[in-house]
């Protein structure tokens, strides 16, 4: 029982495990496909007053507010109470939060929440069975 029960959590592991190679890539590379990850995860919230973000500049500048525009290399974040809207490049963002998750976002860390539950059981199960 022991030795299967190893064997299913190896399995588990290595099935949740993904191992990437590393390259070599310059820091522009690396931006470049950061601020892509942003424009896409801009695209997904779209625009409206319901897609409150917080964004966070590489100058340190913070923002809040909800997303009125998105163009090809920058979108704007409007201030519900002022009304002030500021464009911001999607290279100078360093993080950003928002609230409008899909609900295929919120499904995939159900599951993600789900493996690790398992997988924490059954290592725990195995390291008692000592």
């Amino acid at each position: 029982m022991k030795k299967l029960l190893t064997i299913m959590v190896a399995c588990l592991v290595m099935t949740a495990v993904s191992v990437r190679p590393v390259g070599a890539t310059s820091n522009a590379e690396k931006e470049a496909r950061f601020a892509g990850k942003v424009k896409l995860g801009i695209e997904k919230l779209g625009t409206g007053s319901n897609t409150r973000v917080e964004v966070k500049l590489k100058d340190k500048t913070r923002l809040k507010g909800y997303i009125s525009e998105i163009g090809e290399n920058e979108f704007a974040v409007t201030d519900p109470k002022t009304g002030a809207s500021n464009t911001v490049a999607y290279a100078d963002v360093k993080q950003i939060k928002g609230n409008n998750m899909s609900t295929g976002a919120k499904i995939a860390i159900g599951v993600a929440v789900g493996v690790g539950l398992v997988l924490l059981i059954s290592w725990l199960i195995a390291t008692h069975l000592d």
